[in-house]
């Protein structure tokens, strides 16, 4: 299976530059059922995955 490619992922740069956005709700909102989120979200070593739940506000997965 192809690795994750959610740490380049376009939406989420346009989350991170316009949060209000169209584009940018609609990611935060995706990635509460998204498997490749998931995936690449418990891959992380524990103080990544901390300062990224913190950023997008997401407590899944913890």
């Amino acid at each position: 299976m192809a690795e994750s490619n959610c740490a380049n992922c376009k939406l989420r740069l346009k989350y991170d530059e316009k949060p209000k956005s169209f584009v940018g709700r609609f990611w935060r909102w995706h990635i509460n059922f998204c498997p490749g989120w998931k995936k690449y979200f418990t891959s992380l070593p524990p103080e990544e995955k901390s300062e990224v739940a913190a950023k997008y506000d997401f407590n899944k997965y913890q």
